[in-house]
């Protein structure tokens, strides 16, 4: 069988937890930050994990992680 090759801009932008679900960062903490709201800013530092629906196509996507 030929190796599948991992879709790389994928590979970095998400890792797996050790249960094994997807973990991403959230999105809108690049610019625009002065009228965001501390607690705001705080909350997207955090990671999130991946829907269901999205999990799918990122295992495709990331055969080996």
């Amino acid at each position: 069988m030929p190796k599948i090759k991992t879709n790389r801009a994928a590979a970095k932008r998400f890792k797996k937890t050790g249960s094994g679900k997807i973990v991403r960062a959230k999105a809108f903490k690049s610019h625009i930050l002065t009228k965001k709201s501390p607690k705001r800013k705080r909350a997207l530092r955090r990671d999130t994990v991946v829907n269901a629906v999205s999990s799918y196509a990122l295992q495709r996507m990331l055969p080996y992680l």
